[in-house]
This record gives structure tokens, C-alpha cells and sequence, in this order.
């Protein structure tokens, strides 16, 4: 199975500053997530990135994992979001792991 990892950096792609509240931003992964109806977890980073113009930028990122989903559907996610937050791009990573449930209950 594959586990997709989606950075997207929360700095605008024009002004190369963070415009909202990082809250703000979890608000619309989780709505684009919900509208995929796709199953997701995600985390809030701190990193530095290169811009196309070969300037470097700190920012906040939001890493989205996915376990198992269509590379169709990562795609489609992957341009919502970087449209939604006005990236130069998001960046993708995907890793094949092995997953399982583990179940168990008190009696």
C-alpha cells in the first residue's frame, strides 16, 4: 500500500508571507478532505523552501498523509490546495508501506 504525503507550504506565492491564520488554512484541508470523502490525517511543520527564483523562505506547512489512495485523487487534492493557497506548487511524496488494523476491546 502506499502512504502520499502532500507538503503544502502556507506562505502566498506573491507576497512570500503567511496571509491567514494557520487555522484558517487546517479549516480548508479538512473541508477539501471531507469533500473527497477520502480518509486523512495530517500534521502542522515548520521548514524552509526555495522559490523558483532561487530565493529561500521559512514557512509553515501542512503534511497531508493518505494511505491508499488513487494517484488520480492525490492529484486532484494536491491542485485543489495549491490553488486554494495560492502556491507556486505542492510538493508530493510517496512511500509504499505495510498497513494494518489492530483491533482489540476490554471485556
Amino acid at each position: 500500500m502506499t502512504e502520499t504525503r502532500i507538503y503544502i507550504g502556507l506562505n502566498d506565492s506573491v507576497t512570500k508571507k503567511q496571509i491567514f491564520e494557520t487555522d484558517t488554512y487546517i479549516k480548508i484541508l479538512k473541508n477539501v478532505c471531507f469533500a473527497y470523502r477520502i480518509p486523512f490525517s495530517f500534521s502542522v511543520d515548520e521548514g524552509g523552501y526555495i522559490h523558483d527564483n532561487g530565493e529561500y523562505t521559512k514557512e509553515t506547512t501542512l503534511v497531508l498523509i493518505l494511505i491508499g489512495a488513487a494517484n488520480e485523487t492525490v492529484n486532484e487534492i494536491a491542485r485543489d490546495l495549491c490553488a486554494f493557497f495560492n502556491q507556486e506548487s505542492v510538493l508530493i511524496t510517496e512511500t509504499e508501506v505495510r498497513s494494518y488494523y489492530v483491533r482489540e476491546s476490554i471485556k
